[in-house]
């Protein structure tokens, strides 16, 4: 075996008496791994997608879970298609992968697409003695960007570039893993990888569930370790579940997470670890902060290692055996360039030793020719103590071409009043340039969180 290359999915589930206790949990169905070693809820068809390039369609993340499962190390290429993806963007995705099969548990699609010859059903009930032997293939793994407008972008991954910074140790001690992500995005994905190769069990999530609900499971299930974006844990400590989950770890990825959203999760669950990770489908994991502190250590920068990292013009740039291989496409951009490195497009600035994210390159708004980043002022909004969360936008301006706008959501029994506004407008202006503070407060029960989990930003223009 090259050594790179990670043992396949399916090794993770040899059965015996340690994996006897583990389970990938779904909304509607549990399957016990040492059950699903023995063999496949493919209806005994695997065989014919050897080699093949196959689209996992599902409703289900739990069945999505058991496709990659079983078609890793048989199919020459897997294509994770997020639940949101619409027809437009998947006669895109089939076209520019080259798609031959669908693996599915929706109903077999009517007319078929050009190009797609097989569609086999997959469930959550194992049919015994029905897998396969060989498993000698090195899938790619195709994920998607998501991307807030235009197509999205197809990331070609190997395992072992999605896998290589998780332990290969098993671990016995009753760990059940969960998150708000979707398993078809790269930060789901890398959760469920985990728990695979580590020996625990899994509780998915599922974009029909509300919080509250999801949280309610996710405690009935025992989950120790979960992980989300600052968005999903904000609205998540909104509910009066948050009290139902105990977790012994909590990861936060995705965003930005500030200072405020690391205090509130270490003051609700004193007993947990809490760490933000730094990741992106193209670049993979760069790297972990356990320190209960925004930003991360200025010496990780520089610094050699299995990952690199440096900053130009600002922005964060990536070398790792994590990178993505490339994007597909026939008229696809480099993914990394010349040196390697991939540039996140997530800005950084160093201040007393250590970097801290003010946003992303291309989220900057202009608000008459001084270049504002949201993320930051929100940083500062986020810190009122009455504050839950917040988004902040441009609006239409005669003069300026457009004025710093906040939404706010409050605590819970906090109450929305004119002075509280007021209140919220000075706290920012001790903290911001003018050109950064908002002319205007809106308090709003809630705010739009995308499929990916991050903050819906759409710009107002009235």
């Amino acid at each position: 075996m090259p050594h790179n290359e990670l043992p396949k999915l399916w090794d993770s589930l040899t059965p015996g008496p340690e994996s006897s206790g583990r389970y990938l949990v779904g909304i509607r169905a549990a399957v016990r791994l040492d059950h699903l070693a023995r063999g496949s809820c493919l209806g005994g068809r695997l065989e014919e997608l050897r080699g093949r390039c196959v689209i996992v369609l599902t409703g289900d993340q739990l069945v999505a879970a058991l496709a990659f499962l079983e078609l890793d190390g048989v199919a020459a290429r897997i294509v994770l298609a997020p639940s949101e993806l619409t027809p437009d963007h998947l006669s895109y995705v089939l076209k520019t992968a080259g798609v031959d099969a669908i693996v599915s548990d929706l109903a077999a699609p009517r007319p078929a697409w050009p190009g797609v010859a097989s569609f086999l059903s997959c469930s959550t009930v194992a049919m015994a003695g029905a897998g396969v032997k060989l498993r000698d293939v090195e899938t790619e793994w195709v994920l998607l960007t998501s991307g807030t407008t235009g197509r999205p972008k197809l990331v070609a991954h190997t395992l072992s570039s999605l896998a290589g910074a998780i332990p290969e140790s098993r671990n016995p001690t009753g760990v059940t893993w969960s998150t708000f992500y979707d398993i078809r995005r790269y930060g789901g994905l890398q959760i469920l990888l985990r728990a695979v190769r580590t020996g625990a069990s899994m509780v998915f999530s599922d974009a029909a569930e509300s919080a509250t609900d999801f949280l309610t499971r996710a405690g009935s299930r025992g989950v120790t370790h979960i992980s989300g974006t600052p968005s999903h844990w904000r609205r998540a400590l909104m509910s009066p579940a948050a009290r139902c989950i105990a977790p012994q770890y909590i990861r936060l990825s995705g965003e930005i997470a500030d200072q405020s959203v690391l205090n509130q999760l270490q003051s609700s669950y004193p007993g947990a670890r809490v760490a933000h990770a730094f990741a992106t489908t193209e670049a993979g994991l760069a790297f972990e902060v356990n320190d209960l502190r925004e930003g991360f250590p200025a010496e990780l920068v520089g610094a050699p290692g299995d990952v690199e990292m440096k900053v130009e013009e600002g922005s964060l740039r990536v070398r790792s055996r994590r990178v993505a291989r490339r994007y597909l496409g026939p008229d696809a951009e480099s993914l990394a360039s010349p040196d390697g490195y991939v540039d996140t497009r997530d800005l950084v600035e160093l201040r007393g030793g250590r970097y801290y994210f003010v946003g992303r390159r291309d989220g900057v708004m202009n608000i008459g020719g001084w270049k504002v980043h949201p993320e930051e002022v929100e940083a500062v909004i986020n810190r009122h103590p009455l504050v839950r969360m917040s988004l902040v936008r441009t609006r239409k301006n005669p003069i300026t071409g457009g004025i710093v706008v906040a939404d706010v959501v409050l605590q819970n029994g906090a109450a929305a009043a004119p002075e509280l506004q007021d209140e919220i407008l000075s706290f920012c202006r001790k903290e911001l340039e003018p050109h950064k503070v908002p002319a205007a407060i809106k308090f709003v029960p809630s705010l739009a969180v995308s499929d990916a989990g991050k903050l819906t930003r759409t710009p107002c223009t009235t």
